[in-house]
């Protein structure tokens, strides 16, 4: 466990704000004694499993770490029950998630793990009516918003480019196509152009663009519902939005926004690296500060430095290994 005592939780907590870094906040909630945790004790964990702030023993802190950085990928809050291998404490499982885990030494714990995700930014160009209502809806339904002018230099210019969820042209003339190769070579994932449908195509058939490019542009954007006014419209482009975000179009992962269908997949989409304590069978994230060992057969990580220091001796003759 990765840990500061020069400075509070809520001093690291600010700075991942600050930072725009997503984390998750573990705080114990019951504890049954003989666990070293008690009620109120907490720690914050980042996407790659670091973790900041002390919930309980070695084998504690593995179930939460994994269970935090799922909980980040996610976006949800989940009540986690560390239990002994064999126990039969806090039964009720209701929603609950349980983790057993054989080599903890005794006692019970509660944990509530809750993400905190940065707010995803949509970026708007333009300043007509439509692309000033765009804004005031992005901002309703809780996004963060940054607005570009297209007259002026840099307009185009994307800011925090892995934050950005859509990027709305809205310029009614203009550079458009330069703002959409902007939004494009920025990554970011859904790129929407209000226009009508035959300006729209022209401008698109005009970018040369690759059919992964092609298909993160949308226009005309917004859903058909008859909309005419600015306002009318802006709430289409945004119920959009919204729909390719929860019916997958969009993949949030860490806070980021990437194409579901993006190229750049790799570690980082999958999550943190895990693997298996060949003594106790638990899941380990490895991380900088995870106990490991090599030898003839490669590395191997474990919960703790017991779990190594047994590998070593059996491997060493003197002790099996356990079933």
């Amino acid at each position: 466990m990765t840990s500061d005592d020069r400075r509070s939780l809520d001093e690291v907590a600010a700075e991942f704000t600050d930072r725009r870094t997503p984390f998750a906040r573990a705080t114990v909630v019951r504890a049954q004694p003989p666990t070293s945790a008690r009620a109120g004790d907490q720690a914050l964990v980042t996407p790659d499993g670091q973790m900041f702030g002390f919930v309980g023993g070695q084998c504690a802190i593995e179930s939460v770490r994994q269970t935090a950085v799922d909980s980040i990928a996610d976006g949800e809050g989940v009540l986690l029950r560390v239990l002994p291998d064999g126990a039969d404490a806090y039964p009720e499982t209701s929603g609950a998630l349980v983790a057993v885990n054989p080599c903890l030494s005794g006692g019970a714990l509660e944990i509530f793990i809750q993400p905190v995700v940065p707010t995803p930014i949509i970026h708007v160009i333009g300043d007509k009516p439509i692309a000033l209502a765009v804004v005031d809806q992005a901002r309703l339904l809780g996004f963060e918003v940054r607005r570009a002018d297209p007259d002026e230099a840099g307009g185009h210019d994307v800011s925090e480019p892995d934050a950005v969820m859509a990027s709305i042209v809205a310029t009614h003339g203009g550079d458009e196509a330069g703002a959409i190769r902007a939004a494009l070579e920025s990554g970011v994932p859904f790129v929407g152009l209000v226009a009508s449908r035959t300006r729209g195509a022209a401008i698109l058939d005009a970018m040369d663009l690759s059919a992964p490019e092609r298909k993160r542009v949308h226009t005309p954007v917004g859903i058909d519902i008859g909309a005419r006014t600015p306002p009318e419209i802006a709430l289409s482009v945004m119920a959009q939005v919204v729909a390719a975000i929860r019916q997958g179009g969009i993949a949030v992962t860490h806070g980021t926004a990437a194409g579901a269908d993006a190229d750049a997949a790799g570690a980082d989409a999958e999550g943190p690296r895990r693997e298996v304590d060949p003594i106790c069978g638990m899941t380990v994230v490895v991380t900088d500060d995870t106990v490991q060992c090599t030898d003839e057969s490669g590395p191997h990580w474990f919960c703790c430095t017991g779990c190594r220091d047994t590998f070593v001796a059996r491997s060493a003759g003197g002790l099996q290994a356990a079933r």
